[in-house]
């Protein structure tokens, strides 16, 4: 195994523990906060730059940088529209997603993307079956978006 791959392995073990923490946090309080996200995103760009750097080959940087604005800014547009359905936390972590998932590839991003829609809506769906929620009820979806970056990731 080369020291590039050691080094992506490596990242990439270090965002699914962070990723876990973002879940735990956000179900049991609605909330992603600022100071492991955005650290995370700071230093996921520079790691991207090292690459591309070390690697002479800036495809992937140029891609990561492309989803990170994709999905953040689709993430922002919704929060827009509904003050009350995406949190400011949510966009904060799209970007971070979009820009491991474009780093991937494109088809990482939009099934990563689609999953967390897909897995949320389900969830939602199951519990208003149930009659454990209504169309009020607030879901975290924080956990929805990890769960699809990881499909995503798997699945490219």
């Amino acid at each position: 195994m080369d020291l590039r791959t050691v080094a992506v392995v490596t990242v990439h073990l270090a965002l699914f523990v962070i990723a876990c923490r973002l879940v735990v946090i956000d179900i049991g309080t609605h909330r992603l906060p600022n100071r492991i996200v955005l650290p995370t995103l700071a230093a996921l760009v520079v790691l991207g730059g090292v690459d591309a750097i070390v690697t002479g080959e800036s495809t992937a940087m140029i891609r990561a940088a492309g989803g990170m604005l994709i999905l953040g800014g689709f993430y922002a547009a919704l929060r827009l529209l509904s003050r009350e359905g995406m949190g400011g936390g949510d966009v904060k972590l799209a970007a971070l997603i979009g820009l491991v998932l474009g780093w991937h590839s494109w088809q990482a991003l939009a099934v990563g993307a689609a999953s967390a829609f897909v897995l949320g809506a389900l969830f939602a769906v199951s519990l208003m079956m149930l009659r454990r929620a209504d169309g009020s009820t607030r879901i975290a979806f924080g956990p929805w978006m990890v769960l699809g970056a990881l499909l995503g990731i798997v699945m490219r």
